[in-house]
């Protein structure tokens, strides 16, 4: 009997092993999964850790580098005088080295300030790298649509895509269909003529200073802010003089032609006709009229009024100085030049014009061709313009204005023209226009070519010393 329950409790106790293996097995696998899944975790961090570090070193190269051409804006080749990648070492605050960083630079096309810098970073010890592509620019005048030193006003109908900026004051006027801004519309003063320095009449209108500047997006749909730092106009006399020391040196320049001044007609092959410009168009009889300048401004259709110069090829570094008077017409392809008229040592009683009255257009619209004309005086359409006229071009009136001058009934068939279109933007010293007192263009479409911004006609004047970042991405 006493043997029996001895059996019968030894089997009892026995009964136990199996849930206890179950659920040590079950701790078994639930701690190696606690455990690979920490080891996992682990590593996740110590690579986020590495990749954080090589994104940082990525960035450090583009900071460098940002410092380096603030240096030295020229140079995009580290200083070697060499082609890249150009790698460099990074330490910490301990002297000992953390990664390094690699940068493959490409440098702006002719006249452009736009640089693409690849920065590749590596940590010390380790083959995780992170490359990231940024590109930089510094901005010029052509980042406005319209710049003036004097005041603009705009109307009814008017509808302005790029951005505005006046020295003295921007009005957009109540009108029908109401004048509207499409980008940002900047003044230098903070008031003029009673009014803010930016300021619509469309209803309602805004109210005089010192009340609140009132919110408009109907009329400013990116805003306007006043007052912000002018447009320097004098500067340019700088650029100008830089221009015309390398036109002599690498690109292509001539003095004073000796008569009325120049023509050039640009063409798709590469090269431009350059022609001396014997007589222009007499004046209609009682046609004149008293404003500053007036003249007819346009060539003579009589044997001899041009003279053949020679054929020339397009400069390497897209520079044409030319000390006189220049009439511009043609086509580019793939071409990016800038046309300077302006006479040294400075006088006002000798400041050069440029005048455009048949088509000067591009063949591509994407930032391609590139074109800019800079007058030392007056940017002009001739009294015989081309009825329907198209302008590609960034234009910069230094001194003057950018204008079709008035011309009376008595000048007919020339007083009245029909459409003049424009792809660019103009900077004008003084008030432009290209329609006055019933006279000139009736239709003026103007589209701003954005590409200018970063990528302006070569030695164009620029609005800043610094680079600044326009793109990042990781690649």
């Amino acid at each position: 009997m006493k043997t029996r329950n001895l059996k019968l409790k030894i089997i009892s106790k026995g009964s136990l092993l199996i849930p206890i293996i179950i659920f040590s097995s079950i701790a078994l696998i639930i701690m190696s999964g606690i455990m690979n899944w920490a080891k996992i975790t682990i590593q996740t961090n110590r690579d986020m850790l590495v990749r954080e570090r090589a994104i940082q070193l990525a960035e450090s190269g583009i900071d460098y580098y940002r410092w380096h051409l603030a240096h030295n804006k020229t140079d995009f080749q580290d200083g070697t005088e060499s082609p890249g990648p150009y790698v460099h070492q990074v330490y910490d605050k301990d002297g000992n080295v953390v990664g390094e960083f690699s940068l493959s630079i490409t440098p702006p096309l002719i006249g452009s300030t736009k640089v693409r810098i690849e920065s590749t970073g590596i940590p010390v010890g380790s083959a995780v790298s992170r490359k990231i592509r940024v590109e930089m620019g510094i901005p010029s005048m052509a980042k406005y649509a319209m710049v003036t030193n004097s005041v603009v006003y705009y109307g009814s109908g008017d509808e302005v895509f790029g951005p505005v900026h006046s020295n003295v004051g921007v009005g957009f006027l109540n009108g029908s269909p109401q004048p509207i801004a499409h980008n940002l519309v900047t003044s230098a003063t903070q008031t003029f003529s009673g009014k803010f320095g930016v300021y619509t009449t469309v209803p309602p209108a805004d109210p005089n200073p010192p009340a609140s500047v009132p919110n408009r997006p109907d009329v400013f749909q990116s805003g306007r802010q006043f007052p912000v730092p002018a447009v320097d106009f004098t500067g340019i006399t700088n650029d100008l003089s830089n221009i015309k020391a390398d036109a002599i040196a690498n690109g292509f320049y001539r003095a004073s032609s000796g008569v009325n001044g120049y023509k050039i007609v640009l063409k798709t092959s590469g090269s431009f006709d350059l022609y001396k410009v014997n007589s222009l168009l007499p004046t209609p009889q009682n046609c004149a009229y008293g404003q500053t300048g007036w003249g007819t401004w346009s060539i003579n259709t009589v044997s001899g009024a041009t003279t053949l110069l020679g054929n020339y090829a397009f400069p390497a570094n897209g520079l044409i100085f030319l000390e006189d008077h220049i009439w511009v017409e043609g086509q580019i392809d793939g071409a990016r030049l800038t046309i300077v008229a302006a006479k040294f040592p400075i006088n006002s009683a000798t400041y050069k014009n440029i005048i455009v009255n048949n088509n000067l257009s591009y063949t591509h619209f994407d930032g391609t061709d590139v074109i800019g004309l800079i007058a030392q005086g007056n940017f002009l359409v001739g009294m015989a313009g081309a009825n329907n006229l198209t302008i590609d071009a960034a234009i910069i009136a230094q001194n003057g204005q950018t204008i079709r001058y008035y011309y009376s009934s008595n000048c007919s068939p020339w007083t009245y023209r029909s459409t003049l279109t424009t792809y660019g933007m103009f900077a004008s010293n003084g008030q432009g226009y290209f329609y006055y007192g019933n006279s000139g263009y009736t239709s003026q479409p103007a589209s701003y070519d954005a590409n200018l911004l970063y990528g302006p006609p070569p030695s164009f004047p620029l609005t800043s010393d610094q680079y600044e970042i326009l793109s990042w991405e990781e690649i």
